[in-house]
């Protein structure tokens, strides 16, 4: 059984920072792609950043590049997203996922598991 729970999310002030953890059992980060999608009011799940498993590298949607920071920590198995300067449009549900095995990375339909999602709300 693969199963993903995610912690963190809340509700803050435009410009505050947050921090989202995944952590996994039955399955490791480190074995494939893992990634943030997010879903906001009246929009499809957007891919958000991904961290690639063959050679640890970064991925970013343009709105964020320069404020969210993805992370693996492979002694505990978790996957992290750091989120800095918030603004009142990264509000939205935040779900991490992972692939079974190296696929694509921006779409969701790639992603075999994925977590029960958490609210992020940023207030102006």
């Amino acid at each position: 059984q693969v199963q993903l729970v995610q912690s963190g999310g809340g509700m803050v002030q435009a410009g505050d920072s947050l921090r989202l953890s995944c952590a996994a059992s039955g399955r490791d980060f480190s074995s494939s792609n893992s990634a943030w999608f997010r879903q906001a009011p009246g929009k499809e799940r957007e891919f958000v950043a991904a961290i690639l498993w063959s050679v640890s590298s970064t991925i970013y949607t343009d709105s964020v590049k320069g404020r969210f920071t993805v992370s693996r920590d492979n002694a505990r198995n978790s996957l992290y997203l750091q989120m800095n300067s918030l603004k009142p449009e990264d509000t939205a549900v935040y779900y991490c996922a992972a692939q079974q095995t190296p696929r694509g990375v921006r779409v969701p339909a790639a992603y075999d598991y994925w977590g029960q999602g958490t609210q992020v709300t940023v207030s102006s």
